[in-house]
């Protein structure tokens, strides 16, 4: 693939190429399961733009390594894979690209590939083995992914939360924003509520969802969601209007774990999801921390199983959870926003001139650049995290 900088009607060759693969992989959330690890070989092996295609066309799957994905070599689950990609394909026949780029612009949400500036370079260690790839993920909010989980700890813990544990949660968190560290979590009722309610109090917050990002879920979080979408993000690999399932909020806490340097689990029980999150923690090498409670409680057993068998680090209170963080060189010091090269390609220079100071809507923006609404959403993202424009009520203007 060439990576020169001859120029074409989208731009370089590069930015046709990324803007391709991300324009697939956006569609590609819309028919197979995240971190599908038979799909994250074909992706790597063959690339999005490939394999889309030929979901699409109803063709037979590419070739990945033999025993690509957890169903192994064999007949039997060769088989089972194939019927998977028929399953795919139908799906991917019935998805309007544009429509679904459209839609998810105007809820404002963007797509965040691999190689795009907003994208956390933590994430790539999906990648190790037995890692599940992601794929892309939507982002719906003002804050910019990449900046905010430079300095970051994920804050997890039981649904079914004690005042204790909700107590220490939103404290923990609160001192945690004070000291310029960004709180992640699930977004659900219990410590990952707490958490982001406190975090939010004092600055942003990231919240990792199992479903689409114009979907509330949990429904009594929606006022929480919109608070969060003004200064930090919510993340998911699911597109607009996707239900959440069971298996999603599995696979979902491996993103948790894997977008910060720490994660600390609050409250858990002996069956918790949060011990799936501390799982992926321990296995992508992060440090992984627990908050110990009243022996009585069947929401600290959890906390004190990690404690005693996993090697947790016993924390209280913020300053230990920074001090177990910074003791390994995974909390970088504070620093401003995050800045990118000022030399502009094309397309991303008419984006930038055609956003107003009063603020306008992607597609108004992209009409008035003269580009493409999916590159003048890549461009915007760039732009943000550059520093060089901002998100508001309307949509995107220059700082102020």
């Amino acid at each position: 693939m060439s990576t020169d900088t001859t120029e074409g009607s989208g731009g370089t060759v590069r930015d046709v190429e990324d803007e391709a693969d991300a324009r697939a992989r956006a569609c590609l959330t819309a028919v197979a399961p995240p971190g599908d690890l038979w799909l994250g070989a074909m992706l790597a092996e063959h690339g999005a733009e490939r394999v889309w295609a030929l979901l699409v066309a109803g063709t037979h799957p590419p070739p990945v390594p033999v025993g690509a994905g957890e169903d192994g070599p064999g007949p039997e689950a060769q088989t089972l894979l194939e019927r998977r990609w028929a399953r795919w394909g139908i799906a991917a026949r019935a998805v309007d690209p544009d429509g679904l780029l459209g839609d998810s612009a105007a809820s404002g949400i963007r797509f965040v590939a691999p190689r795009d500036p907003e994208w956390p370079g933590r994430l790539d260690e999906l990648d190790l083995p037995g890692g599940r790839r992601s794929h892309g993920l939507w982002v719906r909010g003002a804050g910019d992914l990449r900046h905010l989980c430079l300095r970051s700890v994920a804050v997890v813990g039981a649904r079914s939360a004690t005042p204790y544990g909700e107590h220490v949660a939103a404290e923990m968190a609160y001192e945690l924003a004070e000291r310029a560290v960004v709180v992640v979590s699930g977004g659900a009722y219990g410590i990952d509520g707490a958490a982001h309610r406190a975090a939010q109090a004092h600055g942003g917050t990231v919240v990792v969802l199992a479903c689409g990002l114009d979907v509330d879920y949990p429904r009594g979080h929606a006022g929480l969601f919109a608070d969060v979408a003004r200064t930090g993000v919510l993340v998911s690999e699911r597109p607009v209007g996707a239900t959440p399932r069971a298996p999603d909020f599995l696979v979902r806490n491996r993103l948790i774990a894997a977008l910060t340097p720490g994660t600390v689990v609050v409250e858990a029980g002996r069956r918790s999801g949060a011990l799936n999150t501390a799982s992926h923690a321990a296995e992508l090498n992060r440090v992984l921390m627990a908050v110990p409670g009243p022996v009585t409680s069947a929401m600290s057993v959890g906390c004190h199983l990690l404690l005693r068998d996993w090697n947790a680090g016993c924390v209280t209170c913020a300053d230990d959870v920074v001090a177990q963080v910074s003791a390994l060189g995974e909390l970088p010091p504070e620093s401003g926003p995050l800045r990118v090269s000022a030399e502009l390609d094309q397309d991303s220079a008419r984006v930038l001139a055609a956003v107003p100071r009063s603020g306008a809507g992607p597609a108004v923006i992209a009409v008035a650049s003269g580009t493409r609404l999916e590159r003048t959403l890549r461009s915007l993202g760039m732009l943000a995290a550059a520093g060089l424009v901002e998100r508001c009520p309307a949509g995107w203007r220059l700082p102020q």
